[in-house]
């Protein structure tokens, strides 16, 4: 007789496994995704080696772990970047900036940065010159310690760790312990501020979007100089923010 698993094509068998990695929050062992993928444990273990060959996974060897590798990741950032989807995300910023009259763009983390997706520039001769695809820090930055805050605390911690505390201006959070603090701050109150912490006269104002299952996984944003918005005329537009962020979870779910 044969087996379930047998009636379900390998690629699908794969996309399963891929699934459950992305969707858990912090690196998978192997009996995590065999009691995700219900599947049996060999099964599991040859698609893992497979995709780990073709760079979609990556194991941790001191801890038998897995987690999305750089090609997986990679190609992620390409279907948030392209498409009709893309045009869509595209609109919404452009909607955004028409109501606030400066910059916005939409941001996600990768690895160690910020990754700009795609940015609408205000029609202002003074503006910071950022293309899709441009990283930032993430220390700095009020998307990057946005989306660091949401991070599940596992993984948080390990880019905490990793961070270079560069001293950008004198407002940079330039120290572990403060940055703890700011993210906690962040955490209650659902937004992240850049007040002139990574360019001198700019600020910025961030606020979630979040996945089909509810976790935050990238921010909308507005920025400007600080002589044309300062910051407390900056976070009056946390309303129109919030709602653009909604628009793109809904084209989230259309994906």
């Amino acid at each position: 007789m044969a087996r379930k698993e047998d009636k379900i094509p390998a690629t699908l068998r794969s996309f399963a496994v891929l699934e459950a990695l992305v969707s858990a929050e912090r690196p998978a062992s192997l009996t995590d995704l065999v009691k995700a993928c219900a599947l049996p444990k060999p099964t599991v273990y040859r698609m893992l080696a497979m995709l780990e060959s073709a760079g979609l996974v990556v194991r941790d060897p001191g801890a038998a772990r897995y987690a999305p590798g750089p090609r997986l990741a990679t190609l992620g950032l390409n279907i948030m970047m392209n498409g009709s989807l893309g045009s869509a995300r595209h609109a919404i910023l452009a909607q955004l900036v028409a109501q606030i009259g400066e910059t916005c763009n939409f941001t996600m983390l990768q690895g160690g940065e910020v990754m700009y997706l795609d940015r609408v520039e205000a029609a202002w001769p003074l503006r910071m010159n950022l293309t899709s695809g441009s990283r930032v820090p993430l220390h700095c930055t009020a998307s990057g310690k946005l989306l660091l805050a949401f991070l599940p605390k596992a993984s948080r911690d390990r880019i905490l760790d990793s961070i270079t505390y560069q001293q950008y201006t004198e407002t940079t959070i330039a120290s572990r312990k403060a940055l703890e603090a700011e993210l906690a701050r962040i955490r209650k109150v659902r937004h992240a501020i850049d007040n002139e912490e990574f360019h001198a006269g700019l600020v910025c104002v961030a606020v979630p979007t979040r996945s089909p299952g509810g976790r935050p996984c990238a921010a909308v944003a507005v920025h400007a100089p600080v002589s044309r918005m300062p910051l407390e005329k900056a976070l009056q537009y946390l309303p129109l923010l919030r709602k653009a962020a909604e628009a793109m979870e809904a084209t989230f779910a259309a994906e």
